[in-house]
Order: C-alpha cells, then structure tokens, then sequence
C-alpha cells in the first residue's frame, strides 16, 4: 500500500503567495506521479484557478475541495498538495498541520510579513511538540536579488527557528502572466525557464 506524500502550504499571514505556490507545486509534482491538489481555503481560490485551468486535463492531476477528500485516497495518489486558510484557528488548518509530513510556509520579504510569520512558527512547533520531527521550512517568495530588504530578511527568517529552503522564488511576472492565462509555470516555455528551476528545486528539496 502507498502512502502519499503530503505537502501542505500555510502562512496565517494573507498575501503571502501560498495559492500561486501550491498550483505550481502540484503541476509539478504531478510529472513525476498522480496528485491531488486540496483546496483547504474557504476562499476557494484554487478551484477557481482550475475551473479556468483546461491544462489540468491530461495531466495526473486533481483539483478538489479539502472537505470532498476520502480517508482511502492516499492509496490513489503519490501526492498531496494542500493549500492551507490563512487561519491559526481554523480546523482545517489544525488537521491539515497534524498530518501533513513536509509544512512549507511562503513568506515575503517585508517587515510585516516577516513579523506576522512568527506566530506560525509558534504553532507548528507546538503542534508537532512530542511527535516525531516533521519537515516544516520557510520558503522566501517574490525575491528581489539586488534589494537589499530581500538580503536582510533572509538573515532575519533564519533566525526565527524554522529551516529556511535554500531555493527562493523571485519575483517575476511570469507568475501573474500564467494565473491570467489559467496556466502554470510549466506550460509557459522558454520564457518560464527560470521560474520552472525554481519549483523543480523545492521539489528536490521535498523529495529528498
């Protein structure tokens, strides 16, 4: 029996990218075996990114709402990507954090994206107090190689008691470009290459 790999995104701090982050995560993991792809925000931004999404046909992907998923799917896929709510409170995120085996938490480099990710750290520390380690990493999202804020706030994440992924995703409009279109990085072309090696080196990084 298989078990899936599951990878969820969650930051209580709105904004953050975690939506654009999942849909390009799952694509991509989704060449490598089946995936299921959850929909844990009331929001429900995903499953407006798929319904307009045609690409997700033919490929080994699924698009669901985090409360239509069955307990015997794990034997279904080889992975989960969930996206979480921007909620501490919120029992969605709760369940989703217990049992998910690699936590990514996007961040940006700004002071108050920075100061409002702390408190998720507290709670995923808390969590997983008394359970055996689970992955949980900072991933640095809408990067600017030459700012300078983007340089501090590096520094600043990896002192706030969380691994830090050593791939980064920069800011490049290429993201926005694809959500227009309904599409992921990965059927942008050459113009996507950069962006492409990005999410296959957090996927590495999962993976390992």
């Amino acid at each position: 029996m298989t078990t899936a790999k599951r990878i969820a995104l969650f930051n209580a701090k709105g904004g953050c990218g975690k939506t654009t982050l999942a849909w390009n995560l799952a694509m991509g993991l989704s060449k490598r075996g089946a995936t299921l792809l959850l929909d844990a925000d009331p929001q429900g931004s995903l499953g407006y990114w798929a319904d307009w999404a045609a690409e997700a046909d033919g490929h080994a992907l699924s698009v669901q709402n985090w409360s239509e998923q069955s307990a015997g799917q794990s034997d279904d896929f080889a992975y989960w990507v969930i996206d979480c709510p921007p909620s501490l409170e919120s029992a969605e995120t709760q369940e989703v954090l217990a049992m998910a085996d690699w936590i990514l938490l996007p961040v940006l480099p700004s002071p108050l994206d920075l100061w409002a990710s702390q408190r998720s750290v507290e709670v995923i520390s808390a969590l997983h107090a008394g359970k055996s380690a689970r992955n949980a990493a900072f991933v640095l999202n809408q990067v600017e190689s030459h700012s300078a804020l983007s340089r501090a706030a590096e520094s600043a994440v990896q002192a706030m008691g969380l691994n830090v992924l050593p791939v980064q995703v920069a800011r490049r409009a290429i993201y926005r470009n694809a959500a227009i279109e309904g599409k992921s990085v990965y059927q942008m072309g050459k113009r996507a290459t950069a962006a492409v090696q990005e999410f296959e080196g957090i996927i590495e990084e999962i993976l390992k």
